[in-house]
C-alpha cells in the first residue's frame, strides 16, 4: 500500500459520527441535520427530464474532454457570468468537464505537483479536507493559512515567508469560503496573482459556492475575472473549479468543470485520460441544459435569502453570528467548546451541527475553527427555522 495513505486524517464526518456514537438524542423531536453541505432543494425538472431522455447514450464511451456542446455551454456561462471578453474562453483549450469539484480538486494536485522539488501546497485553515489529502498523496508539504475573525477571514499573504513562497507549487483558495462564507475580493486576488508571477506557482480557486449570494447586483468576484481585468488574458497559472451541485441542487449528478490556463489544462487532460474519469454522456447532456439556464439559479438564491433572514433573526440575539458574504453556511462562535456544543445540542434538541475544530488544523499554535460550529442551511425553510429555534432554546437553557 502507498504509505502516505496512513497519513490521511479522519474525515470530519467520521469524527462527528464518533462524537455522537453513544449519545441518545431527544426522541420527542425529529432529527434535523445542519452538518452536511448537501443541497436539499428540489433539482430542476428540466434537467432531470434531459437526463432521462438521454439514457440511450449510455451505450457510448464518452470523451475525457467532454462533448463540444458541454464545453461550449460552460464557456458561454463563464464568459457571461464573469464579464470576460468574447472568445477569451476557448472551449477547445480553456475548459475541461470533471465529475464534480471534489474529484478534480484532488486529482489536480496529483497532476501538477513535482514531489522531487520538496513542494509546498498552501491552504486556508479551516478548509475543505480534500486539499490536505491531495497534498499528502501528491508528496507535498502542506502549510496552512489561518483565516479568523481577527483577519476578516482572509489568508494573510503578507505574513508568509519568502522561503515558503519559493517552495510553493500550488495554492488552494476557496471563495466564497467553506465554512466562513468569505468572498476574496479583487484586491486580494490581484496580490495573489502578483505573487504567483513572482514565485511561479499555480492558483487553484475552488469557486463551487459562487452562485449562492444575496445581492443580485453584486455576485462574488472570480479569479479569471480579476486575471482578465489585470491584463492576464491568457489566465496563466490560474485554474478555477465550478460545480452544478450547489448552483443547481444537483449534488448526485457529479458534474462540474475546471477552466483557465490552457497549458496546464492540456497536461491535466493528459493525466485524466489515464485516470479514467470521463463524464457519462447522459450527465453531459443534462449539464448542458443546466449551464444554459439561470432562472432556476435565481430561484434557488431566493430560497437561501429567505432562510438566512429568518434564521439570523432567531439566532442573532443569543449567539455571535453574522451573515456570510455568500454561500450557505453559518459560522457562529459557540458559548461552549465546539465539540461539547455539538454533542449536547444533538442530545437535547436532536439537531446536528459540525464542530469547527474538525474543519481545521492547529497552526501557529491555534485551531482557528475551535469554539465555532458550521451550520449548513440546506434543508427546507421550515426545518431551518425549527432548527434555529431549538438552537436558541438550547443556548438559553445551557448558558
Amino acid at each position: 500500500m502507498n504509505p502516505k495513505i496512513a497519513q490521511l486524517h479522519s474525515y470530519p464526518f467520521e469524527k462527528l459520527a464518533f462524537l455522537k456514537e453513544n449519545v441518545t438524542p431527544n426522541e420527542t423531536l425529529s432529527p434535523i441535520a445542519l452538518s452536511i453541505g448537501e443541497p436539499k432543494h428540489a433539482p430542476p425538472e428540466f434537467v432531470l427530464s434531459e437526463l432521462s431522455g438521454q439514457l440511450s447514450s449510455i451505450s457510448q464511451y464518452p470523451l475525457t474532454k467532454g462533448s463540444i456542446e458541454l464545453r461550449q455551454a460552460i464557456s458561454n456561462w463563464l464568459t457571461k457570468r464573469f464579464g470576460l471578453a468574447e472568445f477569451s474562453i476557448n472551449p477547445e483549450e480553456n475548459v475541461l468537464p470533471v465529475n464534480g469539484t471534489r474529484e478534480a480538486l484532488f486529482a489536480f494536485a496529483q497532476a501538477v505537483i513535482d514531489p522531487s522539488e520538496q513542494a509546498t501546497i498552501l491552504s486556508p485553515n479551516p478548509f475543505y479536507q480534500i486539499y490536505e489529502g491531495a497534498a499528502i498523496l501528491a508528496g507535498a508539504n502542506i502549510q496552512f493559512m489561518n483565516t479568523t475573525g481577527d483577519n476578516n477571514f482572509l489568508p494573510d499573504l503578507d505574513n508568509i515567508d519568502k522561503a515558503v513562497w519559493q517552495k510553493c507549487q500550488l495554492i488552494y483558495i476557496c471563495s466564497p469560503g467553506n465554512p466562513t462564507g468569505k468572498v476574496l475580493d479583487e484586491k486580494f486576488l490581484t496580490q495573489l496573482l502578483n505573487l504567483a508571477e513572482e514565485f511561479d506557482f499555480i492558483i487553484a480557486a475552488d469557486e463551487c459556492y459562487s452562485e449562492i449570494y444575496f445581492n443580485e447586483q453584486n455576485p462574488p468576484t472570480g479569479l479569471l475575472e480579476v486575471a482578465a481585468r489585470t491584463g492576464r488574458d491568457n489566465f496563466e497559472r490560474c485554474i478555477v473549479f465550478h460545480s452544478l451541485s450547489k448552483r443547481s441542487n444537483l449534488p448526485g449528478l457529479r458534474s462540474g468543470f475546471v477552466a483557465g490556463d490552457k497549458n496546464i489544462l492540456k497536461q491535466f487532460l493528459r493525466y485524466r485520460t489515464y485516470h479514467g474519469c470521463a463524464m457519462p454522456m447522459p450527465t453531459q447532456a443534462a449539464s448542458v441544459v443546466a449551464w444554459n439556464d439561470e432562472q432556476h439559479v435565481i430561484q434557488n438564491r431566493n430560497l437561501y435569502r429567505e432562510k438566512f433572514d429568518k434564521v439570523l433573526q432567531i439566532l442573532s440575539p443569543v449567539i455571535n453570528v453574522t451573515k456570510p458574504d455568500a454561500g450557505f453556511y453559518l459560522w457562529p462562535e459557540t458559548p461552549l467548546n465546539d465539540e461539547t456544543f455539538a454533542k449536547e445540542l444533538f442530545a437535547q434538541k436532536n439537531v446536528t451541527v459540525l464542530p469547527g475544530s474538525y474543519l481545521s488544523r492547529i497552526s501557529d499554535n491555534i485551531n482557528p475553527g475551535e469554539n465555532r460550529v458550521r451550520m449548513a442551511l440546506v434543508a427546507e425553510i421550515d426545518q431551518c427555522v425549527d432548527a434555529a429555534n431549538r438552537i436558541k432554546d438550547f443556548i438559553l437553557e445551557n448558558t
